[in-house]
């Protein structure tokens, strides 16, 4: 009895193990990894509500990798290291043309459109009990950036500059440096993000935020600096600490994926997703926004051939983007 039961585990062992082992379809890999960001920021917490959604939609293991944001999910996704990711498209843009920081003024060209994801509007923030009351205060003082490849640290020099504002920035996981702000270390943080970013909700366990507002001219002098920000509102009530609408400068997140993927695999990717919104918003409620009728927020990057077909299967707009 004891040798049947185990011949039976043993069956079973190897029945799980193919089951992991071989991809769904023929041609597709036998599994996904793709490029989030630093624990304590939305990408990372979309992602991983995201591996768990495809990798039981698709039947094949995914996995979110972190990683220091857009920048180095475009360089991971260009050799080959990953086969998903997710960017801003102002970094991807950057990266298109060979302009962006780590192309060596080399074009990236293997990223191609997978699905909107949502809105990341820049968000200027202080402790509540901190003197700096504006935008203009945070000059010579000690800034947190994110991760040395994410958005913010992409844009944020840039930003102070036709600000006008001279500050020291720091780099490093989202997490901690909310510490540092919390315990005083650090002055202010800005972050372009999805809201609610989870490292300022775990601030406001401890205390109120306070958001830092932008004016009118200041949002014009940014836009005309850079082109590719847009107009970027976060609601309020997102956070405790906002009562009222916050009006600021942002740009759009998509999922890229390589230009090799099968077509079959990046449709499915798609009717995985947008059949499964409802558990991503319970991840993070950003995802509120990923709506197929959002693709039209990229206006340069092609899309994948099976997003592609994807969107005009459902009459979603009318692509004629693709490779």
């Amino acid at each position: 009895m004891r040798y049947i039961c185990r011949l039976i585990s043993l069956v079973l062992a190897l029945l799980l193990w193919s089951k992991a082992a071989f991809p769904v379809e023929p041609n597709w890999p036998a599994t996904l990894t793709f490029g989030t960001a630093s624990p304590g920021g939305t990408y990372f917490t979309y992602g991983e509500g995201l591996a768990k959604i495809l990798s039981r939609g698709l039947g094949i293991p995914v996995s979110a990798r972190a990683t220091e944001g857009p920048v180095q999910n475009i360089a991971l996704l260009e050799n080959g290291e990953i086969q998903l990711a997710f960017v801003t498209l102002g970094v991807a843009l950057q990266a298109w043309n060979g302009t962006g920081a780590g192309t060596l003024s080399k074009p990236f060209r293997n990223m191609r459109a997978l699905f909107p994801m949502y809105d990341t509007p820049f968000q200027f923030v202080v402790m509540q009990g901190s003197p700096i009351q504006s935008i203009a205060d945070l000059s010579g003082k000690r800034i947190g950036a994110g991760p040395q490849g994410g958005t913010t640290a992409t844009y944020l020099p840039e930003m102070l500059r036709a600000l006008k504002i001279q500050a020291p920035l720091s780099y490093g996981d989202w997490a901690d440096l909310a510490q540092q702000l919390r315990t005083g270390a650090m002055d202010a943080v800005v972050v372009a993000a999805g809201v609610p970013f989870p490292s300022f909700l775990d601030l406001e366990a401890n205390g109120n935020l306070r958001f830092l507002p932008l004016k009118a001219q200041q949002i014009g002098d940014l836009r005309l600096t850079l082109p590719e920000l847009q107009l970027s509102t976060v609601p309020p009530g997102i956070y405790r600490s906002l009562p009222s609408r916050y009006q600021t400068v942002g740009l759009y997140n998509f999922a890229v994926g390589r230009t090799d993927l099968p077509d079959d695999l990046v449709y499915a990717i798609l009717d995985v997703v947008f059949s499964h919104q409802d558990e991503l918003i319970e991840a993070h409620p950003a995802a509120a926004e990923t709506v197929p009728v959002n693709f039209t927020r990229n206006t340069f990057l092609p899309f994948h051939n099976g997003a592609g077909r994807w969107y005009r299967n459902h009459a979603v707009g009318g692509t004629e983007q693709g490779d």
